[in-house]
């Protein structure tokens, strides 16, 4: 799954559901996915909290198939900024 599909699977999840903060989903060479409040881009755009992971760590984090603590646990999954932000995220799209 590209990383358009992906968003467009994020998109649904955060549309009514009062997340108001920024994090960007950074994959590399495959791109990014930046959340802003209810808002879903692949445009790179400065966030609160990034989140450093292979896509297709990313496609089975949003299919539910990888838990995100485990994920950080063995590297994974990076984060930079603000981790409160990301452990809000997780409950998001758990």
């Amino acid at each position: 799954m590209g990383v358009q599909e992906i968003a467009d699977k994020i998109s649904s999840r955060v549309a009514s559901a009062g997340f108001e903060h920024s994090v960007k989903f950074d994959t590399g060479s495959d791109g990014v996915i930046v959340i802003d409040g209810a808002t879903v881009s692949t445009a790179d755009a400065p966030t609160d909290c990034t989140i450093k992971l292979s896509l297709d760590d990313l496609d089975s984090l949003i299919a539910g198939d990888l838990n995100p603590t485990m994920a950080f646990m063995a590297g994974k999954l990076k984060v930079e900024g603000d981790m409160t932000v990301a452990m809000a995220l997780s409950q998001l799209l758990g």
